[in-house]
């Protein structure tokens, strides 16, 4: 039996310690926001936070999560009041979306660590998350739009 701190709520789950996070998320959880891509870490899709930090939930063992606080895509918000949310909604960013999640939690990594990215910081931020759409222009754009809803709420 494992304790593991998800969005803020210990959670017993009694799996292999091997077992990665993603499906101890998706299946023993329920918390089905963070989705499997290719379950080699190339396109992340199952980005959460540890400890804030980015990480791909396909090749983490929950082991490996100790202590630390796992944040997914539903830890954000209750109620898609998160700054990056907002921008993703107002700008429409998503087409399939099935790579968004991800797309979302790498955002909120790096508006965290740098509040006012230029492109070329967000294009190295973003750059092992795939969108199999093409939406990059849109998630360049809302990233800049988060910033500036993240910054208003600071003032």
């Amino acid at each position: 039996m494992l304790t593991i701190n998800i969005n803020g709520s210990d959670r017993s789950v009694d799996v292999d310690p091997a077992t990665p996070l993603l499906w101890v998320l998706r299946d023993t959880i329920g918390l089905t926001g963070t989705k499997f891509g290719c379950g080699m870490a190339l396109c992340g899709a199952c980005t959460v936070h540890l400890d804030g930090q980015p990480v791909r939930a396909c090749v983490t063992p929950v082991s490996a999560v100790g202590t630390a606080k796992v944040t997914t895509i539903e830890g954000l918000s209750a109620d898609r009041s998160h700054p990056v949310q907002k921008a993703w909604i107002e700008l429409d960013v998503p087409q399939c979306g099935y790579c968004q999640s991800g797309q979302i939690m790498s955002a909120t990594a790096l508006l965290a660590a740098n509040p006012q990215p230029t492109d070329t910081d967000i294009d190295a931020a973003m750059s092992g998350n795939i969108c199999r759409c093409g939406t990059y222009q849109r998630i360049r754009a809302a990233i800049h739009r988060a910033a500036e809803l993240a910054a208003k709420e600071q003032s």
